[in-house]
């Protein structure tokens, strides 16, 4: 009877102490997510500010609610860039609370394993890393067509030039300008092509101008428009050219593709293949056509896989460090930490830029999407064993 009093009386301290540490985690998460997504803020919008203001004649409301909402939606960028670092400053500045006040001293008094202290946050940062995910797959994909736009455009007015954009029918489409309030290709040219018996290599079966190409969502086609050089009445067709032939090209009245308006954005650029989800990389990788940079893509699918793994191992490393008995020592403890943590976030993003280049006459970019793990997750391992319980 004695001895289930004492184990009731033990789980009720420890789960007092959980909600204590887990409580301190996250107010240091809050205020380290202000600071650092406020400084990103303020440091774009500073830069930036002129081009914003490009559009006075709009009126000033419609500047702020413009600008307003491009850091709102970007905000879901910015948490994905500094997700890792926000948990390990909020790691830092709860232990460093509880370093000053001497309650981590108390705690181990009581005979409390510093493993058992850090099992809260840990718990916490995998729910923190889950949010991140969900950012990255689930929140960011919708938006990408919004998030690519520019400082200097206003929603709805933005225009793009389109260059050989590949389709999963392996066509290339090309247009001088996309409307996107519009969903209107300007003299878009479309290249259809077939593969030949060599992999890789590709041949042009027909051409198709028009003068415009509107997209239609619910058939899920490029309607096309040309103008009749006789009456200058536009007509709903294009034209359709055939590869090496001196015949008359044919009426053709719209292409269907699973290029959408919305991908135009996205995909006119190798660079915002990052706004993609893992199943859009995926899909855009099994297309049996050549993309202009397959070494980027595989490198945006395994590096959406371990950087969350990195973002753990990064505050693993910290963890250990952070977890010291005098207050004396920890300034010195959040600086090794913070400079432990800076190393390996520095290593990733010297990993993302190998990844596409010509390292040791080859590019390998499932190597260096892992490597961060490689090197820092054995340091991680070495730094929990090594913690004083």
């Amino acid at each position: 009877m004695i001895e289930h009093l004492e184990s009731r009386i033990e789980n009720r301290i420890m789960k007092i102490l959980d909600r204590y540490v887990a409580k301190n985690f996250i107010i240091g998460y809050v205020i380290a997510f202000c600071v650092l997504m406020g400084l990103r803020i303020i440091t774009d919008l500073f830069v930036n500010l002129d081009e914003f203001t490009e559009h006075t004649d709009v009126g000033s409301a419609a500047v702020i609610k413009n600008i307003l909402m491009f850091y709102c939606l970007n905000c879901t960028l910015y948490f994905r860039d500094f997700a890792g670092m926000i948990t390990a400053v909020a790691a830092a500045f709860s232990f460093g609370r509880m370093v000053r006040s001497n309650e981590l001293v108390a705690v181990m008094a009581s005979g409390v394993s510093l493993k058992r202290i850090i099992a809260p946050i840990v718990f916490l940062a995998l729910l923190l890393t889950a949010v991140l995910v969900i950012d990255q797959e689930l929140l960011i994909p919708p938006l990408a067509d919004k998030l690519v736009r520019s400082h200097d455009d206003l929603p709805g007015q933005e225009s793009y030039d389109v260059k050989f954009i590949s389709d999963g029918n392996g066509s290339l489409i090309n247009s001088q300008q996309f409307e996107v309030e519009t969903s209107t290709l300007h003299s878009p040219s479309i290249l259809l092509r077939r593969e030949t018996s060599r992999p890789g290599i590709w041949e042009v079966t027909h051409r198709i101008d028009a003068e415009r190409a509107v997209y239609d969502r619910q058939e899920r086609r490029w309607d096309l428009y040309t103008t009749d050089p006789n009456s200058e009445q536009q007509l709903a067709y294009g034209l359709l050219y055939e590869a090496g032939s001196r015949n008359k090209p044919k009426p053709i009245a719209s292409y269907s593709s699973d290029i959408t308006a919305k991908d135009i954005p996205v995909r006119r650029k190798s660079e915002h293949k990052t706004l993609l989800s893992l199943k859009e990389l995926s899909a855009l990788a099994a297309q049996h056509t050549q993309i202009r940079d397959m070494a980027q893509l595989l490198s945006q699918k395994h590096f959406r896989i371990t950087d969350p793994i990195i973002n753990l191992i990064m505050l693993m490393v910290s963890l250990p460090i952070l977890v010291c008995r005098d207050p004396k020592s920890m300034k010195s403890a959040v600086m090794i930490s913070f400079g432990v943590t800076g190393a390996c976030f520095i290593t990733t993003f010297v990993c993302k830029i190998l990844a596409t280049e010509l390292v040791f006459d080859k590019v390998m970019p499932e190597l260096w999407a892992w490597l961060p793990v490689f090197v820092f997750l054995p340091i991680a391992f070495i730094e929990l064993d090594s913690m004083k319980t």
